[in-house]
């Protein structure tokens, strides 16, 4: 069946999905005109209309993933901000419940309160104990308005380091799922001092002397992401985005306005695709989503998410602390380096 909600880019496949439902429809009428079962999958089987409107079936379903397959090859970054934002993508929850195994949250910052736009807790993930710290922009729209969209107060990432140094002191790997459009600009959490949490988060975390792993699972938007993304191996899914700021907050500085020109001209600028912080060497891997994105297959999505963070903390575990944190101190110094050629300035 379509789905309701429906990408600007995949209107082609509005038209397919409308004939395959009508099809699919008409084919159960004539099983049961015929006695028979309609197949999940169509065979070539039967006799009369029902044998031409199986083969109709599977030549459209053909169709539609071919289309599919050709809408994603080679989508823009302003695309691509849009899949990362699809209402039906896999959150940290989801992934909690698809890869890992005896999880028990832990709330609160023991300073303030509990923020639900992060969630922390212990679980094993493979044959490893770790800690999963994860933003949470919701499904339902209480549970949306209840996580502000993913946007974390100061108290979700106080929450998330005292987690962190939890974990450390038990000499477990942390496991970090980031998706979030940025941190909460309100009054309220710029008066808990918002800055400084993240800030501190950052100097905290280059220091903990436990392996750290982060995928970016949507949108890695400026110190929101940063502030539970400071890790020995990071990497993106393939339709995520992960950059200083959005596409929208960066039109509105350039050009005044974000509007639909405005915010695809920002994508391209901000080089904010999965390809091209692997190419800059802000992440170490790409892992790749289904056909048409994370929310058309999540459990495959997880499966490949379980696979890269089994392999990074096989190898993450061998090196001891002190250099597990200079690799870290490293890896991030590395950063925006560049190299001048002193005869152009001769």
């Amino acid at each position: 069946m379509s789905s309701f909600f429906q990408l600007e880019f995949e209107k082609p496949l509005v038209e397919i999905d409308r004939e395959l439902d009508e099809l699919r429809a008409r084919l159960a009428q004539a099983s049961r005109g015929t006695g028979g079962g309609a197949s999940p999958v169509p065979a070539f089987e039967g006799t009369g209309e029902t044998a031409t409107l199986e083969r109709q079936v599977l030549e459209l379903t053909q169709k539609r993933q071919q289309t599919l397959v050709d809408l994603y090859r080679e989508l823009d970054p302003w695309q691509t901000v849009r899949v990362a934002r699809h209402p039906g993508r896999p959150q940290t929850r989801d992934y909690v419940n698809a890869i890992c195994r005896d999880f028990c949250e832990l709330h609160g910052d023991r300073r303030f309160g509990d923020d639900p736009a992060i969630v922390t807790g212990f679980a094993r993930v493979g044959a490893f104990k770790v800690l999963i710290v994860g933003h949470q922009k919701g499904k339902e729209t209480s549970e949306k308005l209840a996580c502000h969209f993913g946007c974390a107060h100061p108290e979700g990432y106080r929450k998330a380091l005292a987690k962190m140094q939890l974990a450390e002191k038990f000499r477990l790997p942390i496991v970090t799922f980031v998706d979030t459009p940025g941190a909460y600009p309100g009054l309220g959490a710029e008066q808990r001092g918002q800055a400084e949490a993240i800030a501190v988060n950052l100097r905290e975390m280059s220091r903990l002397r436990t392996p750290i792993v982060t995928i970016v699972i949507g949108e890695g938007g400026s110190g929101g992401a940063l502030g539970i993304g400071v890790a020995d191996r990071v990497a993106m899914l393939r339709y995520s985005w992960y950059s200083v700021i959005s596409p929208e907050g960066c039109a509105a500085i350039l050009w005044k306005q974000a509007n639909e020109q405005t915010n695809r001209a920002a994508a391209h600028a901000l080089k904010l695709t999965a390809r091209d912080n692997l190419a800059l060497g802000i992440i170490d891997h790409v892992i790749e989503e289904p056909v048409g994105g994370a929310h058309r297959d999540p459990a495959a999505t997880a499966k490949a998410v379980e696979s890269w963070v089994v392999d990074q903390l096989f190898e993450l575990r061998q090196l001891d602390p002190e250099t597990l944190v200079r690799n870290r101190y490293d890896r991030f110094r590395r950063l925006g380096g560049m190299i001048e050629d002193a005869a152009q300035h001769a």
